[in-house]
C-alpha cells in the first residue's frame, strides 16, 4: 500500500511539473507573439486614426473612425493601386522567369558533364555574395545601350536569372534516385522531356519554396526601380510606400494614411506565403537535408 501511495504521489508530482512546463512555453510563445505583432497591430490601429490623433502624446491606442478615408487615399490619390499592379506584374514575370531558367540550370549541373563544371558552379554561388549597389552602374550601362531605362523590360529581364534558384533545384535533383534517371534514358526520353514529364511533377516542393522567395523578393525590390524608373505610372510599390511617407499637402506626413498604404502593401506577400507556406518549408528542409 505504502509504494502504491508513493507512486500515485510521484505520478502526481509529474503531472503537475509537466503542467507547469506545458504553461510556461506557451506563456512564452504568447509573449514571442505578441512582440511579433505588436507593430502589425500598432500599424492597423493607427491605420484608422486621423493625423492629429496619430501624433497625440500620449499615444491613442484604440481604433478611431477614419479607416475609410485613410485607406481610399492611400489607393487612390496616391496611386498605390497603379503601382501595386506594376509590382505584381513584375514580381510574377520575374519569379517565373527564375523558375524556368533555375530548372534549366540546375538540369546542366547535376546531369551534364562539361569543361569548368564545378568551376561554373562555384561562379554562379559566388553571385549570392554580390550585393545590388556593386552591379547598379554597370547595370544600368546595359540597360541604358539596350533603350530599356523607364521601360518594364528593365525591371523584368535582370531578375530572369537566380543563383539561389539553381542551387536549391541542384540539391534537390541530386536526391532523385538514378534508378529513375536510367528508366527514362532506357525509354528514350530526352534531357528536355525528363526536365518536363518528372524532375518538375517531383519538385513542386522546391517550385513553391522558389515562388514564395522570389515572389516576396521582387515585391520588395526598391533601389533599382528607383535608379531605372523615371515615369510615376510605371513605378513600384515600395518606391510608392516612400512617395507616400514623404509628406502630403503642405509638407505633411499623414501617418494614418502610411500606415493604411503599409497594411495594403503587405497583403500580397503575406497572401502567397499563408498560401504556400508548407511548399515553402517543405523546399526549404529538402535544401537543408541534403
Amino acid at each position: 500500500m505504502a509504494v502504491n501511495a508513493a507512486r500515485k504521489v510521484d505520478s502526481a508530482k509529474a503531472r503537475r511539473r509537466k503542467a507547469l512546463e506545458t504553461a510556461v512555453v506557451y506563456g512564452v510563445l504568447g509573449l514571442l507573439l505578441i512582440i511579433i505583432a505588436a507593430p502589425v497591430i500598432f500599424a492597423l490601429i493607427k491605420s484608422t486614426q486621423t493625423s492629429q490623433q496619430v501624433l497625440r502624446y500620449p499615444p491613442m491606442l484604440t481604433f478611431g473612425r477614419n479607416a475609410l478615408s485613410n485607406f481610399s487615399a492611400a489607393w487612390s490619390d496616391y496611386g498605390l493601386g497603379r503601382m501595386m499592379l506594376n509590382s505584381g506584374f513584375i514580381a510574377i514575370v520575374g519569379s517565373t522567369g527564375k523558375i524556368v531558367t533555375a530548372l534549366f540550370g540546375a538540369l546542366a549541373f547535376v546531369y551534364f558533364e562539361f569543361p569548368g563544371k564545378k568551376l561554373w558552379f562555384y561562379f554562379v554561388l559566388l553571385t549570392l555574395m554580390l550585393p545590388m549597389p556593386v552591379i547598379i552602374v554597370p547595370l544600368f550601362n546595359v540597360m541604358a545601350k539596350f533603350g530599356w531605362v523607364n521601360t518594364y523590360y528593365s525591371l523584368t529581364i535582370p531578375y530572369l536569372a537566380s543563383a539561389t534558384g539553381i542551387f536549391l533545384f541542384q540539391q534537390h535533383f541530386m536526391s532523385i534516385p538514378n534508378s529513375i534517371v536510367d528508366a527514362a534514358r532506357m525509354d528514350g526520353v530526352g534531357p528536355v522531356g525528363f526536365l518536363v514529364k518528372i524532375l518538375v511533377p517531383m519538385s513542386g516542393n522546391v517550385v513553391g519554396a522558389m515562388v514564395v522567395i522570389q515572389f516576396i523578393y521582387l515585391w520588395n525590390e526598391y533601389l533599382w526601380p528607383l535608379i531605372v524608373i523615371s515615369e510615376p505610372t510605371k513605378q513600384v510599390i515600395q518606391v510608392g510606400l516612400k512617395i507616400l511617407s514623404g509628406g502630403g499637402a503642405q509638407g505633411v506626413t499623414n501617418w494614418g494614411v502610411v500606415m493604411a498604404g503599409a497594411l495594403i502593401v503587405a497583403i500580397p506577400p503575406l497572401a502567397v506565403l499563408l498560401g504556400l507556406h508548407e511548399y515553402f518549408m517543405a523546399g526549404v528542409g529538402l535544401a537543408d537535408e541534403k
